[in-house]
């Protein structure tokens, strides 16, 4: 399994953070080719499935996601969010933590996936790929509105 970390501090309010971070259809918006459909009724709780789906025709593949932590930040406490991915290509987990700082919120983004088909030998190349992608769409995450 690869690991990534990605993380970040930004001028927002940790509720605001955890907001943007888990509109799980704006995550489809941010990466390339792919699309987000939430598949259970909100708001988002332990329970939440969705799936994002990558690719063009043929060569797409569904990345299936439950949240299994959902602990919002609340009165200084660090939020947790853990998502278990169980799809047929992709399979690992997500941990999204928000942590209340002086003047906004700092983010931090671990993941560990594996891809289907991918040797072991690949994981360095696999975690410098998925930092950049999952860099670049917490960033967008972060800037809009």
């Amino acid at each position: 399994m690869s690991r990534l970390r990605v993380e970040r501090t930004v001028p927002l309010a940790p509720g605001e953070v955890w907001r943007r971070l888990t509109d799980w259809p704006a995550h489809g918006r941010m990466v390339p080719l792919t699309r987000t459909r939430v598949l259970t009724p909100g708001p988002n709780r332990v329970g939440t499935r969705f799936t994002a789906r990558t690719g063009i025709g043929r060569l797409a593949f569904d990345d299936p996601m439950e949240v299994v932590r959902w602990e919002p930040p609340a009165g200084g406490r660090t939020g947790a969010c853990r998502l278990e991915k169980s799809g047929r290509v992709v399979r690992g987990w997500a941990l999204v933590e928000v942590t209340e700082t002086p003047g906004g919120s700092r983010v931090v983004w671990t993941e560990e996936l594996s891809v289907r088909g991918v040797p072991r030998a690949f994981d360095p190349v696999l975690a410098r790929a998925g930092r950049v992608l999952f860099g670049r769409a917490v960033d967008g995450l972060l800037r809009r509105s």
